[in-house]
């Protein structure tokens, strides 16, 4: 397991769509390995793995209890909205107020290739869907309707 550089904004990877992954292999565990190293060091809620150079459909989201594993997600049901102060691990420095669903419910592939679904509300309706708009080569910049300069003493964002 190692620790994988974090892409910024400037980086064109992170506007690009990325592939679903077509079979669970050594290099996928790897990854999702090495993805959940970098988000615990980075101290993040979530990663996807184009933030970490791959263009593959994977996203690993941290809650208090758990780490999702996330392999070719897709949101298959959302409903009503929230509007939440959000950063990310890489928009350094940035936060901004985004619409959201205020639930989600998102079937995924984990690493032992098993189908699965959850349901996210509030904070982990907003990282889901966050994490899944990276895979479309979204951020949370093109969504914000109000960006401003992060104050890691004041700011009520979390970095997803």
């Amino acid at each position: 397991m190692a620790l994988r550089y974090i892409r910024t904004n400037d980086d064109d990877l992170l506007r690009k769509k990325s592939k679903p992954v077509d079979g669970i292999s050594g290099k996928i565990l790897t990854l999702l390995d090495d993805m959940k190293d970098t988000l615990v060091s980075a101290n993040g809620l979530g990663l996807a793995a184009p933030q970490v150079g791959v263009l593959r459909r994977i996203v690993i989201i941290k809650t208090e209890d758990a780490y999702y594993e996330m392999i070719n997600p897709e949101i298959v049901e959302a409903k009503e909205s929230q509007v939440k102060s959000e950063a990310c691990l890489s928009v350094p420095g940035k936060q901004g107020k985004v619409e959201r669903p205020a639930y989600v419910r998102v079937r995924a592939v984990n690493r032992d290739g098993e189908e699965y679904e959850v349901e996210g509300t509030e904070l982990l309706a907003v990282a889901f869907c966050h994490e899944l708009d990276h895979l479309d080569g979204i951020l949370f910049i093109d969504k914000a309707t109000e960006i401003t300069d992060r104050d890691d003493d004041e700011d009520d964002a979390e970095e997803v």
